[in-house]
């Protein structure tokens, strides 16, 4: 729901109007989703809207495009880790 709120609020051309601490606030459901689509159109609205989290968003893209989601929600969504995920989860800076 929040995701298409934000969504609504682009299309509308609301971000505008928002200051850059709003815009960061408002943009955190693209951040967060796991859609490869979502991330790309993600990547250009942060470095648009909210650049001081652009790098952060890059960092979140990097894990979808990657896995296709996140895998530090699996344990908690019930969904089982692939090797790969193992793995990558023992890495520092894995998780958020």
């Amino acid at each position: 729901m929040a995701l298409v709120l934000t969504q609504e609020a682009i299309t509308a051309e609301a971000l505008s109007e928002l200051n850059e601490m709003e815009r960061n606030f408002f943009l955190m459901p693209f951040m967060h989703s796991e859609s490869r689509v979502i991330h790309a159109q993600a990547e250009a609205l942060f470095k648009q809207y909210a650049p001081a989290r652009y790098e952060a968003e890059l960092k979140h893209k990097v894990i979808i495009d990657r896995f296709g989601r996140y895998p530090h929600r699996n344990k908690i969504l019930g969904r089982v880790s692939t090797q790969e995920e193992i793995e990558f989860l023992k890495l520092p800076g894995s998780s958020f």
